[in-house]
Protein backbone atom coordinates (compact mmCIF):
# COMPACT_ATOMS: atom_id res chain seq x y z
CA UNK A 1 0.00 0.00 0.00
CA UNK A 2 1.33 3.34 -0.90
CA UNK A 3 1.08 5.65 2.14
CA UNK A 4 0.34 9.92 1.88
CA UNK A 5 2.12 11.51 4.19
CA UNK A 6 0.44 14.41 5.19
CA UNK A 7 1.62 17.48 7.09
CA UNK A 8 -0.85 19.53 9.04
CA UNK A 9 -0.15 23.08 10.20
CA UNK A 10 -2.28 25.40 12.31
CA UNK A 11 -0.94 27.57 15.45
CA UNK A 12 -4.83 26.55 17.07
CA UNK A 13 -3.60 23.24 18.80
CA UNK A 14 -6.91 21.36 19.47
CA UNK A 15 -7.97 21.97 15.71
CA UNK A 16 -4.42 20.82 14.45
CA UNK A 17 -4.15 17.72 16.51
CA UNK A 18 -7.70 17.02 15.93
CA UNK A 19 -7.69 16.71 12.58
CA UNK A 20 -4.14 14.84 12.53
CA UNK A 21 -5.59 11.99 14.82
CA UNK A 22 -8.63 12.20 12.44
CA UNK A 23 -6.38 11.59 9.16
CA UNK A 24 -4.22 9.40 11.22
CA UNK A 25 -7.25 6.95 11.20
CA UNK A 26 -7.03 6.68 7.76
CA UNK A 27 -5.39 3.38 6.58
CA UNK A 28 -2.92 4.83 3.78
CA UNK A 29 -2.07 8.21 5.64
CA UNK A 30 0.59 9.31 7.46
CA UNK A 31 0.35 11.96 9.92
CA UNK A 32 2.74 15.40 11.85
CA UNK A 33 1.11 18.27 12.39
CA UNK A 34 3.54 21.79 12.89
CA UNK A 35 2.19 25.04 14.93
CA UNK A 36 3.99 27.87 13.13
CA UNK A 37 5.51 28.37 9.36
CA UNK A 38 8.94 28.17 10.86
CA UNK A 39 8.43 24.38 12.71
CA UNK A 40 6.61 23.68 9.04
CA UNK A 41 9.87 24.16 7.20
CA UNK A 42 11.86 22.25 9.83
CA UNK A 43 9.38 19.63 9.60
CA UNK A 44 9.54 19.32 5.85
CA UNK A 45 12.96 19.72 5.81
CA UNK A 46 14.27 16.82 8.17
CA UNK A 47 11.66 14.47 6.29
CA UNK A 48 13.00 14.97 2.79
CA UNK A 49 16.79 14.79 4.45
CA UNK A 50 15.37 11.39 6.10
CA UNK A 51 14.14 10.35 2.65
CA UNK A 52 10.52 9.83 3.62
CA UNK A 53 9.37 13.29 2.41
CA UNK A 54 5.72 15.19 3.12
CA UNK A 55 3.21 14.39 0.02
CA UNK A 56 1.41 17.08 0.94
CA UNK A 57 0.59 20.39 3.37
CA UNK A 58 -2.21 21.52 5.12
CA UNK A 59 -2.11 25.18 5.79
CA UNK A 60 -4.37 27.33 8.28
CA UNK A 61 -4.78 30.58 5.63
CA UNK A 62 -4.87 32.17 9.08
CA UNK A 63 -1.93 31.17 10.57
CA UNK A 64 0.17 33.37 12.67
CA UNK A 65 -2.73 35.72 12.92
CA UNK A 66 -4.20 35.40 15.96
CA UNK A 67 -6.46 32.85 17.97
CA UNK A 68 -10.75 33.15 17.10
CA UNK A 69 -11.65 36.81 17.96
CA UNK A 70 -8.13 38.23 17.58
CA UNK A 71 -8.34 39.33 14.10
CA UNK A 72 -4.84 40.93 14.26
CA UNK A 73 -3.24 42.32 10.87
CA UNK A 74 -1.53 39.49 8.96
CA UNK A 75 1.44 41.49 8.51
CA UNK A 76 2.72 45.05 9.78
CA UNK A 77 4.65 47.68 8.28
CA UNK A 78 8.79 47.39 9.09
CA UNK A 79 8.71 47.53 13.15
CA UNK A 80 11.42 46.97 15.59
CA UNK A 81 9.63 44.23 17.51
CA UNK A 82 12.14 41.49 15.58
CA UNK A 83 9.15 39.60 14.28
CA UNK A 84 11.46 36.72 12.21
CA UNK A 85 8.22 34.11 11.61
CA UNK A 86 6.32 33.34 8.49
CA UNK A 87 3.64 36.16 8.38
CA UNK A 88 0.36 34.38 7.33
CA UNK A 89 -0.07 30.96 5.29
CA UNK A 90 0.22 32.00 2.19
CA UNK A 91 4.11 32.82 2.30
CA UNK A 92 4.34 29.70 3.93
CA UNK A 93 2.45 28.14 0.80
CA UNK A 94 5.37 30.04 -1.34
CA UNK A 95 8.01 29.52 0.99
CA UNK A 96 7.53 25.35 0.24
CA UNK A 97 6.62 26.18 -3.29
CA UNK A 98 10.35 27.75 -3.85
CA UNK A 99 12.31 25.11 -1.55
CA UNK A 100 9.92 21.92 -2.06
CA UNK A 101 8.10 21.85 -5.18
CA UNK A 102 7.17 18.18 -4.92
CA UNK A 103 5.09 19.05 -2.23
CA UNK A 104 1.67 19.64 -2.68
CA UNK A 105 -0.36 22.16 -0.46
CA UNK A 106 -3.79 22.54 0.54
CA UNK A 107 -4.65 25.85 2.08
CA UNK A 108 -8.04 25.63 5.05
CA UNK A 109 -9.84 28.57 5.72
CA UNK A 110 -12.82 29.21 7.83
CA UNK A 111 -14.67 31.27 5.04
CA UNK A 112 -14.42 31.98 2.20
CA UNK A 113 -12.31 34.97 0.17
CA UNK A 114 -11.84 35.16 -3.52
CA UNK A 115 -9.22 37.63 -2.87
CA UNK A 116 -7.24 35.41 -0.98
CA UNK A 117 -7.89 32.05 -2.19
CA UNK A 118 -6.29 33.81 -5.57
CA UNK A 119 -3.41 34.66 -4.01
CA UNK A 120 -3.01 31.23 -2.24
CA UNK A 121 -3.31 29.74 -6.09
CA UNK A 122 -0.62 32.51 -7.36
CA UNK A 123 1.64 31.02 -4.58
CA UNK A 124 1.58 27.49 -5.14
CA UNK A 125 -1.45 26.00 -3.30
CA UNK A 126 -3.36 22.85 -5.20
CA UNK A 127 -6.67 24.07 -3.19
CA UNK A 128 -8.62 25.75 -0.74
CA UNK A 129 -11.10 24.19 1.40
CA UNK A 130 -13.35 24.91 3.94
CA UNK A 131 -12.18 24.00 7.87
CA UNK A 132 -15.75 23.13 8.30
CA UNK A 133 -15.55 20.48 5.54
CA UNK A 134 -16.57 16.42 6.06
CA UNK A 135 -13.17 14.23 6.58
CA UNK A 136 -14.10 12.75 3.30
CA UNK A 137 -14.03 15.98 1.31
CA UNK A 138 -10.58 16.70 2.72
CA UNK A 139 -9.08 13.29 2.01
CA UNK A 140 -11.15 13.80 -1.42
CA UNK A 141 -8.90 16.55 -2.08
CA UNK A 142 -5.57 15.48 -0.55
CA UNK A 143 -5.82 12.59 -3.15
CA UNK A 144 -6.87 15.05 -6.28
CA UNK A 145 -3.92 17.42 -5.67
CA UNK A 146 -1.62 14.21 -5.96
CA UNK A 147 -2.95 13.54 -9.33
CA UNK A 148 -2.40 17.06 -10.06
CA UNK A 149 -5.69 18.22 -9.67
CA UNK A 150 -6.76 21.79 -8.29
CA UNK A 151 -9.44 22.19 -5.94
CA UNK A 152 -11.69 25.08 -5.25
CA UNK A 153 -15.37 25.49 -3.48
CA UNK A 154 -17.90 25.78 -6.73
CA UNK A 155 -18.97 29.30 -5.07
CA UNK A 156 -15.48 30.54 -5.43
CA UNK A 157 -14.44 30.28 -9.01
CA UNK A 158 -16.10 33.07 -10.58
CA UNK A 159 -14.59 35.72 -8.13
CA UNK A 160 -11.29 33.54 -8.02
CA UNK A 161 -11.22 34.07 -12.10
CA UNK A 162 -11.76 37.50 -12.06
CA UNK A 163 -8.66 38.32 -9.28
CA UNK A 164 -6.47 36.46 -11.58
CA UNK A 165 -7.46 38.04 -14.36
CA UNK A 166 -7.54 41.78 -12.73
CA UNK A 167 -4.06 40.30 -11.51
CA UNK A 168 -2.67 40.06 -14.70
CA UNK A 169 -3.56 43.22 -16.05
CA UNK A 170 -1.44 44.77 -12.77
CA UNK A 171 1.34 42.42 -13.52
CA UNK A 172 3.52 44.96 -15.81
CA UNK A 173 2.80 48.05 -13.22
CA UNK A 174 4.28 45.79 -10.35
CA UNK A 175 7.10 44.60 -12.49
CA UNK A 176 8.25 48.25 -13.46
CA UNK A 177 8.10 48.88 -9.47
CA UNK A 178 10.67 46.10 -8.81
CA UNK A 179 12.68 47.12 -11.11
CA UNK A 180 13.10 50.02 -9.32
CA UNK A 181 14.96 48.50 -6.53
CA UNK A 182 18.69 48.02 -6.24
CA UNK A 183 19.86 44.54 -6.32
CA UNK A 184 20.19 44.43 -2.67
CA UNK A 185 16.77 45.32 -1.99
CA UNK A 186 15.56 42.89 -4.92
CA UNK A 187 16.91 40.57 -2.24
CA UNK A 188 15.25 41.82 0.80
CA UNK A 189 11.80 41.44 -0.65
CA UNK A 190 12.90 37.51 -1.88
CA UNK A 191 12.86 37.04 1.52
CA UNK A 192 9.84 39.23 2.27
CA UNK A 193 8.08 36.87 -0.04
CA UNK A 194 9.40 33.78 2.00
CA UNK A 195 8.29 35.32 5.30
CA UNK A 196 11.33 36.06 6.78
CA UNK A 197 11.17 39.29 9.72
CA UNK A 198 14.12 41.79 10.15
CA UNK A 199 16.23 39.58 12.02
CA UNK A 200 16.09 36.43 10.19
CA UNK A 201 16.99 38.37 7.05
CA UNK A 202 20.30 39.90 8.29
CA UNK A 203 21.48 36.74 9.73
CA UNK A 204 20.88 35.54 6.42
CA UNK A 205 22.24 38.63 4.36
CA UNK A 206 24.51 39.02 6.89
CA UNK A 207 23.76 42.46 7.63
CA UNK A 208 22.74 44.44 11.05
CA UNK A 209 19.67 44.38 11.76
CA UNK A 210 19.38 48.06 11.49
CA UNK A 211 20.53 48.35 7.81
CA UNK A 212 17.96 44.94 6.74
CA UNK A 213 15.23 47.91 8.25
CA UNK A 214 16.56 50.31 6.22
CA UNK A 215 16.40 48.38 3.46
CA UNK A 216 13.02 47.02 3.91
CA UNK A 217 11.90 51.03 4.59
CA UNK A 218 13.25 51.75 1.36
CA UNK A 219 11.46 48.60 -0.73
CA UNK A 220 7.90 49.46 0.82
CA UNK A 221 8.76 53.00 -0.26
CA UNK A 222 9.42 52.40 -3.42
CA UNK A 223 6.76 49.67 -4.41
CA UNK A 224 4.28 52.59 -2.75
CA UNK A 225 3.24 50.25 -0.22
CA UNK A 226 2.12 50.64 3.89
CA UNK A 227 3.20 47.27 4.85
CA UNK A 228 4.85 43.97 3.96
CA UNK A 229 1.93 42.01 3.25
CA UNK A 230 1.31 44.80 0.65
CA UNK A 231 5.10 44.73 -0.27
CA UNK A 232 4.60 40.26 -0.62
CA UNK A 233 1.04 40.89 -2.53
CA UNK A 234 2.78 43.19 -4.96
CA UNK A 235 5.73 41.36 -5.33
CA UNK A 236 4.01 38.23 -6.04
CA UNK A 237 2.47 39.84 -9.13
CA UNK A 238 5.32 40.70 -10.50
CA UNK A 239 6.75 37.19 -11.02
CA UNK A 240 9.18 37.74 -7.84
CA UNK A 241 9.63 34.40 -5.87
CA UNK A 242 10.79 33.84 -2.24
CA UNK A 243 14.46 32.78 -1.25
CA UNK A 244 15.03 28.74 -0.40
CA UNK A 245 14.64 28.39 3.42
CA UNK A 246 16.08 25.64 5.22
CA UNK A 247 16.18 24.05 8.97
CA UNK A 248 15.28 21.26 10.65
CA UNK A 249 13.54 19.81 13.36
CA UNK A 250 12.27 16.38 15.66
CA UNK A 251 9.13 15.17 14.18
CA UNK A 252 6.99 14.63 16.83
CA UNK A 253 3.93 12.23 14.59
CA UNK A 254 0.54 14.34 15.63
CA UNK A 255 2.10 16.37 18.28
CA UNK A 256 2.67 19.97 17.27
CA UNK A 257 6.55 20.75 16.61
Amino acid sequence: MVRIRVLVVDDHRIFAESLAAALAAESDVDVAAAGSGPAALRCLDRAAADGRPFDVMLVDADLGIGGPGVRTPVARAVSDDGDDGIVDGISLVAGVRSGQPAVRTVVLAEKDDPCRAALALQAGASGWVAKDCSLQRLLAVIRGVLRDETHLPPALLTGVLRELTAARKHRTESERLVESLTPREREVLRCMVAGLGRKAVAERLFLSPHTVRTHMQNVLGKLGVHSTLAAVALARRAGVGPVDLTGDVVERGGQLA
